[in-house]
């Protein structure tokens, strides 16, 4: 299956058995990001945790120095 980042608009190939695959076809809600933007969005949000100003909120809950 084709796939491509809502982000860089690269274009990947995954495999069809992965649920991954199954969950892109069946709701199209869902979209794609790769793993280079995922990591980059991840260490960017873990970085903005980090300097006290950022709010994290999970489950209606304040989350304070969880990380």
């Amino acid at each position: 299956m084709r796939v491509k980042c809502v982000i860089c608009d690269t274009i990947n190939q995954l495999s069809d058995d992965l649920p991954l695959a199954k969950k892109l076809r069946n709701r199209p809600i869902h979209t794609y990001m790769c793993p280079t933007c995922h990591d980059r969005i991840k260490e960017n949000t873990d970085a903005r945790i980090a300097t006290g100003k950022f709010i994290f909120y999970k489950n209606s809950k304040l989350i304070e120095n969880e990380f």
